[in-house]
């Protein structure tokens, strides 16, 4: 294989390797009933006039399975922060005792838990979605290096290659699928 034939499968497999971390950051917003900072992540809060990711403005920790702590590093921003982690709609009722919000991550109900294996599915389907998109890009560019000098059969050579790379990927994010909704059923 050719520099640039093997430049298009590492670009692909570099941009498919990034809709794999994207999916990762996804699941890990969808909750499964146990208590982690990552579902409080993309929350905005007021800092200054400025729209501020929560995790900038305070600490959060997670002391139990069950239990999200948020403080502030400014005791000022705490009923900032309370607004808008109620106002982000997440279901969760912040307790405020004037130090620390202390956030009591509710059980998932059955009807939940559904909900969110749907919401895992989806981003899953988006990941396959971008997986296939790079693979018609690797195409396109291989049709273009038969164009440029590339012979009919390395050319044929390296779309088998870009497919049977595009089939593990797929695999590896069924994979994953699989495991957060194990996860997510799991009471």
């Amino acid at each position: 294989m050719d520099d640039e034939a093997q430049f298009v499968i590492d670009e692909m497999k570099e941009n498919m390797l990034h809709a794999l971390s994207h999916l990762d950051k996804e699941f890990q917003k969808i909750r499964a009933g146990k208590a982690s900072p990552q579902m409080l992540e993309g929350i905005k809060v007021d800092y200054y006039g400025t729209p501020t990711p929560i995790e900038n403005i305070a600490s959060i920790n997670t002391p139990d399975a069950r239990q999200i702590v948020v403080q502030p590093y400014e005791k000022n921003f705490l009923t900032l922060i309370d607004k808008a982690i109620l106002a982000a709609n997440l279901g969760f009722n912040p307790q405020n005792n004037g130090e620390i919000l202390r956030i009591t991550v509710p059980a998932l109900t059955e009807e939940r838990r559904r909900e969110m294996v749907k919401k895992a599915r989806h981003e899953a389907e988006n990941a396959k979605v971008t997986v296939r998109s790079n693979r018609r890009n690797a195409i396109d560019e291989c049709k273009k290096l038969e164009k440029d000098g590339l012979s009919e059969d390395e050319e044929i050579v390296l779309e088998k290659e870009v497919q049977n790379i595009t089939d593990q990927f797929v695999v590896r994010i069924d994979k994953m699928l699989e495991v957060k909704e194990k996860d997510i059923m799991t009471v």
